[in-house]
């Protein structure tokens, strides 16, 4: 495993990052047997979101962290400000009220780093920067960021930090994988897959970031080919997929990959996800693993580096890998 560091925490963070959707406190044995496995496998970070399963996600999360005795030595990522059926949620009323929930279900009076969920590009950045900083001031939080913000409306927060003598964002949490999205998958998702402007940012800036979905949604599972992405589909997170990543440009990556994992003995997930892990950013990678095998399969990827050549290939910049 590797680790890296975000200012404001001081404990290692692995750069695989466990998420906790699929934790359930009626699962409990299995949920632990999880955590256990990929916390014995090098992770130290792990993920969750104040509407996660309700809140049960960060319940049963909290209650691991507490009965293994590990809330030295892992760090939680709690996220707020989500939006729902009637209104955004981007204010400081619901970043304090999401950060308490958040708080009481993990059983801890400060989590590592608060992460706002979502963007609402219509609110001033001050206000919210300042909400920040004080329960930062009041050690409720570590550190902070944004999921789903653009790399303009962070560097925007954090020249207003600057101006005014106040902790900047210290992360960004936006989609990255070697597939373009076609379509957004929801209403404001962010993604810096293809995007030029954002990767040379975060490239020069070294922002830590904490990108999700590294395998496209599934794309890179290796299930969806162009054969069969036009049939009907029941699940969902599947149709969703075929909506979001399937296009011919994407299946000319998804058969590099496949070629360059045959060719280095390893799957196309592993690849997909040493593709992300190589791309030159400041990057700890969220991933889903329902099992401690298939995370450390995802471990695996992080020790088999890609050349610059075989990036420009993967991304179809180049028509050789060497």
């Amino acid at each position: 495993m590797q680790y890296g560091h975000v200012p404001g925490i001081d404990k290692p963070i692995s750069r695989l990052v466990q998420g906790t959707v699929m934790l359930r406190s009626e699962q409990l044995d299995e949920s632990f047997a999880l955590l256990d496995g990929v916390f014995e496998a090098g992770c130290t970070c792990f993920d969750t979101g104040h509407v996660y399963g309700g809140g049960d996600c960060t319940r049963t999360l909290g209650r691991w962290i507490r009965d293994r005795g590990v809330g030295d030595k892992v760090v939680v990522i709690g996220k707020g400000a989500h939006p729902n059926a009637d209104r955004k949620r981007v204010t400081p009323f619901d970043i304090a009220a999401d950060l308490h929930d958040t708080l009481a279900r993990l059983g801890s009076d400060c989590v590592d780093l608060y992460v706002l969920h979502r963007d609402d590009p219509d609110v001033p950045v001050g206000p919210i920067v300042e909400a920040l900083n004080e329960h930062k001031a009041a050690g409720r939080i570590g550190a902070f960021g944004g999921s789903n913000w653009t790399h303009r409306r962070i560097a925007e927060a954090n020249e207003y930090a600057e101006a005014h003598g106040l902790t900047p964002f210290a992360v960004s949490s936006p989609n990255f994988s070697l597939a373009v999205q076609i379509k957004e998958p929801w209403g404001g998702c962010i993604s810096i897959s293809g995007d030029a402007d954002a990767l040379a940012y975060y490239r020069e800036s070294q922002m830590p970031l904490f990108t999700w979905s590294s395998l496209a949604g599934g794309f890179f599972s290796g299930r969806l080919t162009r054969e069969n992405a036009g049939q009907p589909r029941d699940d969902y997170f599947d149709q969703l997929c075929v909506e979001t990543y399937c296009s011919e440009e994407n299946f000319r990556r998804l058969d590099r990959v496949g070629q360059l994992a045959r060719q280095k003995g390893l799957s196309i997930p592993q690849i997909a996800t040493a593709y992300v892990m190589g791309a030159g950013l400041n990057l700890f990678a969220l991933v889903g693993c329902r099992t401690a095998s298939e995370f450390a399969a995802n471990t695996q990827a992080m020790t088999t580096p890609l050349t610059p050549p075989e990036i420009a290939w993967l991304e179809l910049r180049a028509d050789t890998r060497s």
